[in-house]
């Protein structure tokens, strides 16, 4: 049975896992095991998917539960993508919420997958990067 809970701690083994086994950690800093770890330490919002305990998917945001909800990170383990799992964990984070905007920014193989939900586009979304100076 899989189970769908909030986490307050997750190891950055099982982030590690989670990240190369979806297929997300080609856009994540993999290199980089200490700023992994400030990623989910910085967080205040971790979902997971659990079978048996293994873990097989993950949600990581940043939410006020009222208003806005941002996801940083949803990813499925391999075996278990196209099963419904991402879309339960999105669910799962809607109850925890249930009047914040949930706001991401998607990859663009994930696009179908969000607009198969619902989800809609927003022309005013902006960012800097790290190495692009604030003028």
């Amino acid at each position: 049975m899989i189970s769908f809970q909030v986490e307050k701690n997750l190891s950055l083994e099982e982030y590690i896992f989670i990240l190369t086994d979806s297929g997300l950690g080609k856009r994540r800093p993999m290199h980089d095991p200490d700023h992994l770890n400030r990623m989910i330490q910085g967080s205040n919002l971790l979902i997971t998917a659990r079978e048996d305990g293994q873990l097989i998917g993950f949600l990581r945001g940043l939410s006020d539960f009222c208003y806005r909800c941002f996801i940083a990170d949803l990813a499925v383990a391999k075996n278990y993508q196209g099963k419904g799992i991402g879309r339960e964990i999105l669910k799962f984070t809607r109850s925890l919420a249930p009047e914040a905007r949930l706001i991401l920014f998607a990859a663009e193989d994930a696009e179908p997958f969000y607009q198969k939900l619902g989800f809609k586009p927003h022309e005013h979304c902006y960012q800097l990067k790290p190495e692009e100076p604030l003028l």
